[in-house]
C-alpha cells in the first residue's frame, strides 16, 4: 500500500481499486472510497448493468509526497486511456481525469462512476438509516435524503439515484430516481456526533446517487469520445465543520456554480 498519515490534513493511499483517505479530524476514522467503480455506456436506466459498463483495469503509476499525490493510469476497453490522480490537501481532496480515445471510433462513454464513497463509519449508520444524515441540495434548498420524494420502482431495487435537469431520463442509473432534482453538483453527509460535514462534487453532474453499500457518489457526465478526443473532469471531496452555507462557498469558489 503506498502512502502514510500525516499530522494535518489529508493523505492518500490504494490498493485493490480502494482509496483510503486519512485525517486526524475525520470522524470514524479512515475513509474508504471504491477508485474507479464504473465507465458507463447511454441508456442505463432500462439495461442489464452488464451492457452499460465497460471493462476497466485501474493502475497507480506513483505516489509522491507522503501520500499528498497518487497518480493513476486506467485503460478502458477498447481504446480508452484516463490518466488520473488524487491530490490529498488540509481539508479537501482534488481528483483530476483526463479521458483520451485513442481508437478510431466513436465511443460511447457517457458518464463514470470514480468514487463510490463509504460513510458507515463517519455517519455512524447502517443502511438502514444512513439517509437520515445524507444530503443534496434542492429547490428547498439544503435538503436530507430522506425528505425527499423517494421512489422503489427500477430495474434494480435500493438506493436513490438525483438526476440534474439536462440529463435525459434514459441514461440514468437503473437504481430508483427520486422526484427531486439537485439544483447543484453536492452529495453529502453530517458525521455521527453532528460537528462535521464530508461532502463531493465534480464539474459535470450525471447524477447524485445514495447506493447500496451505506455509500454516496457523484458521478460525472463525459458526453462520449470522438477519435481522437480528450475531455477533462475535475472534482472535490470536501471536510467541513457542519454548515452548510460555508459548504456551497467552497462548492462555488472551485465550480463557479450559482447556486
Amino acid at each position: 500500500m503506498a502512502g502514510a498519515a500525516a499530522s494535518t490534513g489529508f493523505t492518500a493511499s490504494w490498493t485493490n481499486n480502494t482509496l483510503t483517505l486519512l485525517h486526524p479530524r475525520l470522524p470514524g476514522g479512515a475513509l474508504e472510497v471504491l477508485y474507479l467503480e464504473a465507465f458507463c455506456r447511454h441508456g442505463a436506466r432500462t439495461q442489464d448493468w452488464s451492457r452499460t459498463t465497460f471493462r476497466h483495469k485501474t493502475t497507480l503509476l506513483a505516489s509522491r509526497k507522503s501520500g499528498r499525490l497518487l497518480e493513476f493510469s486506467t485503460l478502458v476497453q477498447p481504446d480508452v486511456e484516463v490518466l488520473h490522480e488524487v491530490r490529498a490537501g488540509g481539508n479537501e481532496v482534488e481528483f483530476r481525469f483526463r479521458l483520451s480515445n485513442r481508437g478510431n471510433a466513436h465511443i460511447d462513454v457517457d458518464w463514470f462512476q470514480p468514487a463510490c464513497i463509504r460513510v458507515d463509519r463517519f455517519t455512524g449508520l447502517n443502511l438502514a438509516d444512513y439517509i437520515r444524515k445524507s444530503f443534496l441540495f434542492t429547490d428547498a434548498g439544503f435538503t436530507l435524503m430522506d425528505r425527499t420524494r423517494r421512489t422503489e420502482e427500477a430495474l434494480y431495487r435500493g438506493g436513490q439515484v438525483y438526476v440534474p435537469e439536462g440529463i435525459p431520463p434514459d441514461d440514468a442509473n437503473p437504481r430508483p430516481v427520486s422526484l427531486d432534482r439537485p439544483i447543484n453538483g453536492l452529495v453529502g453527509c453530517v458525521s455521527a456526533d453532528g460537528e462535521w460535514m464530508l461532502a463531493t462534487a465534480f464539474d459535470s453532474t450525471h447524477e447524485l446517487f445514495q447506493g447500496v453499500y451505506v455509500c454516496l457518489h457523484a458521478d460525472p457526465h463525459v458526453g462520449g469520445l470522438a477519435p481522437g478526443q480528450t475531455r477533462q473532469v475535475r472534482g472535490k471531496l470536501y471536510l467541513t465543520r457542519n454548515d452548510p452555507n460555508a459548504l456551497l462557498k467552497l462548492y462555488r469558489r472551485d465550480f463557479r456554480a450559482g447556486r
